[in-house]
């Protein structure tokens, strides 16, 4: 790489279910707040260190570690604080986190270098849907979107958006969920884009491949103009993938980029995106080679890192003279 480039990172990862430690049930019916058997102080270390070390061999590999981090499937603010204690982050990484209101008590998460990137503002865009199927005065709550203005430098205001949509399940019915949601989160951008004329960085678990529907119509405005770009299309058609389902491949997990990010006068770049599938974090079982080593299949406790590999995309800005 040219001497008078700046390397950054953006990523996202997927994490599983990352539970602080259920306290011990007075009785072995009780519920726990993981939904997992025996989450103990143990097992809630390990799978942190794990995340941690995940990030280590990102900045093997790199060179640099990611500036802003998109996470999904966190239970709470603690969670972080723990995560970001530990090396490499070492305490340079701000935390921004609300709960929501998602039945299984998970949430978006960003995490930001804060030797270069100051927040300007944030919030938790929440969804609530009826259950038509069930009592009309019975909802049913999803993830938050989180929306976060960022600094960088003192240079670029870069907006972001972390998600992690209704998931597929039951012949996907929650296909006009996502879409909804898709769909006001897109009314966002354009006005993000047209009046304040800044760059917007979307990246989540879609629970889409690339070349669906809702994902696809994420990239233009009412006009059919494209607005954003997804690089993780062209590594899906080439088969790369960062979480599987059975026996198909996915690429649920994306980072889509507003058109600054190609145009030759901002000053930060696209450079490559990227499916960190290291063999490092993948099942040591032959029969699932080349997949995440996970931390649960179903119910069975593996000790792994995520059921999702990360993703990330690297920019690059010109240095100053």
């Amino acid at each position: 790489m040219a001497e008078n480039v700046n390397k950054e990172l953006v990523l996202f990862y997927n994490v599983e279910n990352l539970f602080s430690p259920d306290p011990k049930p007075n009785h072995k019916l009780d519920p726990t707040a993981s939904g997992f058997r025996n989450w103990d102080e143990r097992k809630y270390k390990n799978k942190l260190h794990k995340i941690a070390n995940v990030f280590r061999l990102v900045e093997e590999k790199e060179g640099i570690l990611p500036m802003i981090i998109g996470l999904a499937e966190i239970n709470n603010e603690e969670n972080l604080k723990d995560l970001v204690e530990l090396e490499p982050f070492n305490n340079n990484y701000g935390i921004v986190h609300y709960d929501s209101l998602d039945e299984r008590g998970v949430d978006t998460a960003l995490l930001y270098d804060k030797r270069k990137i100051s927040v300007l503002d944030s919030e938790a865009i929440s969804f609530v849907f009826e259950k038509h199927h069930e009592n009309s005065d019975n909802l049913d709550t999803t993830r938050d979107v989180l929306y976060c203005r960022l600094n960088y430098y003192n240079k670029e205001i870069i907006n972001v958006f972390v998600l992690h949509l209704p998931s597929k399940r039951e012949k996907d019915i929650n296909k006009p969920k996502r879409a909804f949601i898709l769909d006001s989160i897109r009314e966002k951008i354009e006005k993000t884009i047209e009046k304040n004329r800044e760059s917007v960085i979307v990246c989540g678990d879609f629970n889409e491949n690339p070349d669906e529907e809702n994902v696809m119509k994420l990239l233009y405005n009412d006009e059919k103009n494209k607005i954003l770009k997804n690089q993780f299309l062209e590594l899906f058609q080439s088969k790369k993938y960062s979480t599987f389902h059975y026996k198909d491949g996915l690429l649920f997990d994306q980072i889509i980029l507003s058109n600054h990010f190609f145009e030759p006068n901002f000053g930060i770049h696209f450079k490559q995106a990227e499916v960190f599938n290291s063999e490092k974090i993948s099942s040591w079982d032959k029969k699932f080679k080349g997949r995440p080593f996970r931390t649960f299949a179903g119910s069975r406790y593996l000790g792994g890192y995520s059921d999702h590999y990360p993703v990330y995309v690297i920019l690059e800005q010109k240095k100053d003279n």
